[in-house]
Protein backbone atom coordinates (compact mmCIF):
# COMPACT_ATOMS: atom_id res chain seq x y z
CA UNK A 1 0.00 0.00 0.00
CA UNK A 2 2.78 2.42 0.92
CA UNK A 3 4.54 2.12 -2.68
CA UNK A 4 0.88 2.84 -4.37
CA UNK A 5 0.33 5.45 -2.27
CA UNK A 6 3.85 7.69 -2.89
CA UNK A 7 3.80 6.44 -6.57
CA UNK A 8 0.21 8.38 -6.79
CA UNK A 9 1.19 10.98 -4.35
CA UNK A 10 4.79 11.25 -6.80
CA UNK A 11 2.21 11.28 -10.21
CA UNK A 12 -0.07 14.08 -8.02
CA UNK A 13 3.24 16.61 -7.99
CA UNK A 14 3.96 15.79 -11.33
CA UNK A 15 0.09 17.05 -12.31
CA UNK A 16 0.99 19.97 -10.53
CA UNK A 17 4.40 20.88 -12.32
CA UNK A 18 2.31 19.84 -15.95
CA UNK A 19 -0.47 22.61 -14.75
CA UNK A 20 2.03 25.33 -14.19
CA UNK A 21 3.91 24.47 -17.65
CA UNK A 22 -0.12 24.74 -18.92
CA UNK A 23 -0.55 28.75 -18.64
CA UNK A 24 2.90 29.24 -21.07
CA UNK A 25 2.63 26.72 -23.13
CA UNK A 26 2.08 27.02 -27.15
CA UNK A 27 -1.33 26.41 -28.78
CA UNK A 28 -0.44 23.32 -30.84
CA UNK A 29 1.06 21.64 -27.95
CA UNK A 30 -1.35 22.46 -25.53
CA UNK A 31 -4.15 20.01 -26.53
CA UNK A 32 -1.25 17.32 -26.53
CA UNK A 33 -0.36 18.08 -22.75
CA UNK A 34 -3.88 18.41 -21.47
CA UNK A 35 -4.34 14.79 -23.18
CA UNK A 36 -1.51 13.39 -21.23
CA UNK A 37 -2.47 15.58 -17.88
CA UNK A 38 -6.03 13.81 -18.26
CA UNK A 39 -4.16 10.53 -18.98
CA UNK A 40 -2.39 10.71 -15.42
CA UNK A 41 -5.21 12.26 -13.48
CA UNK A 42 -7.28 9.14 -14.98
CA UNK A 43 -4.16 6.84 -13.50
CA UNK A 44 -4.43 8.52 -10.19
CA UNK A 45 -7.77 7.75 -9.92
CA UNK A 46 -7.65 4.18 -10.26
CA UNK A 47 -4.90 3.76 -7.90
CA UNK A 48 -6.99 5.84 -5.83
CA UNK A 49 -9.60 3.14 -6.37
CA UNK A 50 -6.84 0.32 -5.27
CA UNK A 51 -6.06 2.18 -2.10
CA UNK A 52 -8.98 2.72 -0.83
CA UNK A 53 -9.32 -1.22 -0.61
CA UNK A 54 -6.45 -1.87 0.42
CA UNK A 55 -7.03 0.42 3.52
CA UNK A 56 -10.04 -1.18 4.38
CA UNK A 57 -7.61 -4.25 4.69
CA UNK A 58 -5.15 -2.40 6.55
CA UNK A 59 -5.27 -3.33 10.17
CA UNK A 60 -7.51 -1.67 12.95
CA UNK A 61 -4.75 0.65 14.17
CA UNK A 62 -3.62 2.15 10.63
CA UNK A 63 -6.89 1.67 9.01
CA UNK A 64 -7.73 5.50 10.36
CA UNK A 65 -4.63 7.19 9.17
CA UNK A 66 -4.68 5.71 5.95
CA UNK A 67 -7.71 6.41 4.86
CA UNK A 68 -7.04 9.54 5.79
CA UNK A 69 -4.11 10.08 3.81
CA UNK A 70 -6.17 7.80 0.81
CA UNK A 71 -9.32 11.09 0.99
CA UNK A 72 -6.41 13.90 1.14
CA UNK A 73 -5.00 12.42 -2.02
CA UNK A 74 -8.34 12.37 -3.51
CA UNK A 75 -9.42 15.45 -2.87
CA UNK A 76 -6.29 17.29 -3.97
CA UNK A 77 -6.39 15.28 -7.48
CA UNK A 78 -10.50 16.54 -7.78
CA UNK A 79 -9.29 19.94 -7.88
CA UNK A 80 -6.92 19.16 -9.91
CA UNK A 81 -9.24 17.83 -12.26
CA UNK A 82 -11.33 20.87 -11.44
CA UNK A 83 -8.14 23.55 -12.24
CA UNK A 84 -8.05 21.01 -15.85
CA UNK A 85 -11.51 21.70 -16.64
CA UNK A 86 -11.49 25.17 -15.75
CA UNK A 87 -8.48 25.83 -18.15
CA UNK A 88 -10.17 23.90 -20.68
CA UNK A 89 -13.08 25.98 -20.18
CA UNK A 90 -10.93 29.36 -20.64
CA UNK A 91 -9.10 28.42 -23.33
CA UNK A 92 -12.40 27.31 -25.48
CA UNK A 93 -14.01 30.63 -24.53
CA UNK A 94 -10.56 32.53 -25.70
CA UNK A 95 -10.73 30.11 -28.91
CA UNK A 96 -14.60 31.15 -29.44
CA UNK A 97 -13.65 34.85 -29.11
CA UNK A 98 -10.86 34.61 -31.30
CA UNK A 99 -13.10 33.08 -34.12
CA UNK A 100 -15.88 35.52 -33.61
CA UNK A 101 -13.26 38.32 -33.87
CA UNK A 102 -12.20 36.90 -37.28
CA UNK A 103 -15.37 36.73 -38.63
CA UNK A 104 -15.91 40.21 -37.60
CA UNK A 105 -13.08 41.27 -39.46
CA UNK A 106 -13.75 39.89 -42.64
CA UNK A 107 -17.17 40.69 -42.45
CA UNK A 108 -17.71 43.78 -45.30
CA UNK A 109 -19.55 46.70 -44.12
CA UNK A 110 -19.96 48.50 -47.38
CA UNK A 111 -23.64 49.72 -49.00
CA UNK A 112 -22.68 49.88 -52.24
CA UNK A 113 -24.95 46.71 -53.08
CA UNK A 114 -27.39 48.30 -51.49
CA UNK A 115 -26.97 51.23 -53.34
CA UNK A 116 -26.44 49.54 -56.59
CA UNK A 117 -29.89 47.93 -56.34
CA UNK A 118 -31.33 51.17 -55.39
CA UNK A 119 -30.03 52.74 -59.06
CA UNK A 120 -31.06 49.63 -60.95
CA UNK A 121 -34.59 50.00 -59.34
CA UNK A 122 -34.77 54.15 -60.22
CA UNK A 123 -33.59 53.26 -63.87
CA UNK A 124 -36.06 50.31 -64.33
CA UNK A 125 -38.56 53.11 -63.18
CA UNK A 126 -37.21 55.40 -65.60
CA UNK A 127 -36.17 57.87 -63.64
CA UNK A 128 -33.38 60.11 -65.49
CA UNK A 129 -29.53 60.32 -64.67
CA UNK A 130 -29.68 63.73 -63.81
CA UNK A 131 -32.45 62.58 -61.25
CA UNK A 132 -29.95 60.36 -59.88
CA UNK A 133 -27.16 62.09 -60.03
CA UNK A 134 -28.80 64.67 -58.06
CA UNK A 135 -29.98 62.01 -55.27
CA UNK A 136 -26.26 60.49 -55.07
CA UNK A 137 -24.95 64.20 -54.65
CA UNK A 138 -27.74 64.20 -51.84
CA UNK A 139 -26.46 61.05 -50.00
CA UNK A 140 -23.11 62.31 -50.42
CA UNK A 141 -24.25 65.79 -48.18
CA UNK A 142 -26.12 63.69 -46.09
CA UNK A 143 -23.30 61.97 -45.32
CA UNK A 144 -20.85 64.57 -44.34
CA UNK A 145 -23.88 66.54 -42.38
CA UNK A 146 -24.17 63.09 -40.31
CA UNK A 147 -20.22 63.35 -40.14
CA UNK A 148 -20.17 66.88 -39.14
CA UNK A 149 -23.12 66.66 -36.15
CA UNK A 150 -21.23 63.79 -34.46
CA UNK A 151 -18.36 65.81 -34.16
CA UNK A 152 -19.86 69.00 -32.96
CA UNK A 153 -21.91 66.53 -30.53
CA UNK A 154 -18.52 65.16 -29.31
CA UNK A 155 -16.81 68.44 -28.79
CA UNK A 156 -20.08 70.08 -27.03
CA UNK A 157 -19.88 67.01 -24.87
CA UNK A 158 -16.18 67.20 -24.22
CA UNK A 159 -16.74 71.04 -23.40
CA UNK A 160 -19.46 70.28 -20.84
CA UNK A 161 -17.58 67.70 -18.88
CA UNK A 162 -14.33 70.15 -18.88
CA UNK A 163 -16.60 72.57 -18.05
CA UNK A 164 -19.20 71.56 -15.74
CA UNK A 165 -17.51 68.65 -13.15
Amino acid sequence: MEALYHQSNKHVHEVQSQMGRLESCEKQSVHLLENEIQARIDQIFSNLERLEILSSKEPPTKRQNAKLRVDQLKYDVQHLQTALRNFQHRRYAREQQEREREELMTRSYTTNGTQKKILDVANMLGLSNTVMRLIEKRAFQDKVIMIGGMLLTCVVMFLVIKYLT
